[in-house]
């Protein structure tokens, strides 16, 4: 890969690492609702006016925003706003890795290989570890709901995956035509029409920026980075750079916020990566596979 492209890998990765910084820094004054709403309705408007929409059906369009983008987020969202620390849901929400392959064996009928079997039995390990210890900086509800976003994401990507080829950025621009108005009305109903116009009052800076940062830098020069580079290589060369996001999230939450970890989720939190690792490099060289059969 050219030092170019290399950079652009890592530009992404140094953003997406950041974003769970600049979520919690939004959550500060923004209720979870109205920041997924905001940041959704930001980036669509006024890309979707540039940008052609991807030539899936429209139930497929509906299903991807509900999920990758609402469900995910209003999870994700959720489980900061009540304790989940920046770092460890950067960690905790790469489980949908091993989502993904549950849900492709499940609906799709595609291959279990021994290697991601493996992979996965030591991430759920490392996960039941960091969820054991909650109350060390961390709450069990936030740690829950991050498994949910996680989960969440992972059907977005099976979605993704049976619509086929598609133009990346512009399902991405489209997709987030959806998730606005069920975070309004989730947000109405939750939070409340006072604590909205408190919170769209006393707007700050900090807010406005978080903003800017979720929708233009996290969503959609992300993913426009990240679909060039998956345009321009094999998938199993541009993947193996994700694995960077929780290192990057886990140390800026650390020296941004003050976060710091226990020993025993420290080290579930190495068997997480442990377990992604496997999952990932195991994968290029011939193992024994297992079929799952759709249930």
């Amino acid at each position: 890969m050219p030092a170019r492209d290399l950079g652009f890998a890592m530009l992404v990765i140094l953003v997406w690492g950041l974003n769970f910084v600049v979520i919690k820094l939004g959550l500060d004054e923004l209720p979870p609702m109205l920041l997924g709403a905001l940041r959704f309705t930001l980036a669509a408007i006024p890309a979707v006016f540039f940008i052609r929409r991807p030539k899936i059906p429209l139930r497929w369009l509906l299903a991807y925003g509900l999920t990758i983008s609402f469900g995910q987020f209003a999870f994700l969202f959720s489980a900061m706003s009540v304790g989940m620390p920046a770092g460890l849901a950067s960690l905790v929400l790469q489980s949908q890795a091993f989502f993904t392959l549950l849900f492709a064996a499940m609906v799709l009928g595609e291959r279990f290989r021994v290697h991601n079997l493996i992979g996965l039995l030591i991430a759920a390990a490392g996960l039941l570890l960091i969820g054991l210890n909650s109350g060390i900086g961390m709450t069990l509800a936030g740690f829950m709901l991050t498994i949910c976003a996680a989960a969440m994401w992972a059907m977005g990507n099976i979605i993704t995956k049976r619509v086929g080829q598609v133009d990346l950025v512009s399902l991405v621009v489209w997709g987030s035509l959806v998730p606005p108005l069920p975070f309004l009305a989730m947000s109405l109903l939750l939070e409340g029409p006072q604590r909205i116009g408190d919170a769209l009052t006393n707007l700050s800076l900090q807010s406005v920026l978080a903003l800017i940062y979720l929708a233009f830098g996290a969503t959609l020069l992300g993913y426009s980075l990240w679909s060039r580079l998956l345009s321009r290589y094999p998938a199993a060369q541009v993947a193996p750079f994700s694995m960077l996001v929780p290192v990057i999230g886990l140390s800026s939450a650390a020296l941004l916020l003050g976060e710091q970890l226990g020993q025993l989720q420290m080290f579930g939190a190495l068997m997480v990566m442990g377990g992604l690792a496997v999952n990932v490099f195991a994968g290029r060289r011939r193992v024994p596979s297992v079929v799952t059969q759709n249930s």
